[in-house]
């Protein structure tokens, strides 16, 4: 069985954040945020790394990230780019908006080959969560099923004090595999638990607390990207017509896909840890503290890379 990789989609800007958050230091020695989330990985197995950045931005990371990683994991790149599309397929006039997380993914079917888990670049998702991605594709290859993986983690431990996030609302059966994941675009906190609306604010749905929510860290099998390149060109028919600007092929929107059509199964793992990450800039200041806490009760050194 091949060891899996780590494939980090770092493409984006934070535009509610307002600048380059992925290169923002939260740690005391000018650590990132996405410094602690690889330092968990490494240490739960995974020694190859795949940062999906855009073309131009590849000095900044790797003057800021890569470089500097590169000293104790295998450090790769794949380019996310807006013309990356079948053929006979043109951007639209007007598009800049990149076409989602799963376009972001297939950048890296260039280089990886075998199973893989998949983060953003932006989040801290703690050490739990890279021991239970990584054990399950080390143990689960292709059978029946494409055998896939996500990890869920508590709404109330993924919410900000300071505006609304995009959670995915999980829905799984009693075997703990996925049914469903319901995105909702406009979450608050409200107290311990949160609340969700659709229509800006008019009505609201309630949610506990204990719901289980996907953050984007998935694992996948070679399968998945085979099968989101096929996908692709559908998506692109319908979303060229209906919404050629801001329309984006949303990864788990494919994982739904092949679980609806019998072809793959998708474990839902468990997370206790708190979720960290700058969605507002006022939220640095607690990111900066939890990291220092941590960093105090002995979970990470001073000097993640020694």
């Amino acid at each position: 069985m091949q060891r899996p990789v780590l494939v980090v989609m770092a493409a984006g800007m934070g535009s509610r954040y307002g600048g380059l958050k992925q290169v923002d230091p939260v740690g005391a020695h000018g650590q990132l945020i996405i410094d602690y989330s690889i330092y968990d990985a490494h240490r739960a197995g995974f020694d190859t790394v795949v940062f999906v950045i855009k073309r131009e931005l590849e000095e900044t990371f790797r003057a800021a990230i890569g470089d500097r990683l590169s000293k104790v994991m295998t450090v790769q790149y794949a380019y996310q780019e807006l013309d990356d599309l079948p053929e006979g397929y043109a951007v639209p006039e007007g598009r800049v908006k990149p076409w989602g997380t799963c376009h972001a993914v297939l950048a890296a079917r260039h280089v990886v080959d075998g199973p893989f888990a998949v983060i953003n670049s932006d989040d801290y998702y703690g050490p739990e969560a890279f021991r239970e991605i990584y054990d399950y594709l080390l143990h689960h290859p292709d059978d029946a099923y494409y055998e896939y993986a996500m990890v869920g983690y508590l709404l109330r431990n993924t919410v900000t004090e300071h505006g609304y996030v995009s959670r995915g609302v999980c829905v799984e059966d009693g075997e703990h595999y996925l049914q469903t994941v319901t995105e909702h675009t406009h979450i608050e906190k409200d107290g311990d638990d949160a609340r969700s609306t659709a229509d800006g604010g008019q009505t609201w749905s309630a949610l506990p607390g204990d719901t289980i929510v996907s953050m984007n860290l998935w694992g996948f099998s070679r399968s998945f990207l085979d099968e989101a390149a096929a996908r692709f060109p559908a998506f692109l028919d319908e979303a060229l017509v209906t919404v050629p600007i801001k329309g984006e092929y949303f990864l788990p929107s494919v994982v739904s896909q092949l679980i609806g059509e019998g072809k793959a199964r998708a474990k839902v793992l468990r997370s206790h840890d708190r979720w960290y990450g700058v969605t507002y800039q006022e939220d640095k200041p607690s990111v900066v503290k939890a990291i220092a806490d941590m960093t105090a009760k002995g979970l990470y050194p001073e000097e993640l890379w020694g």
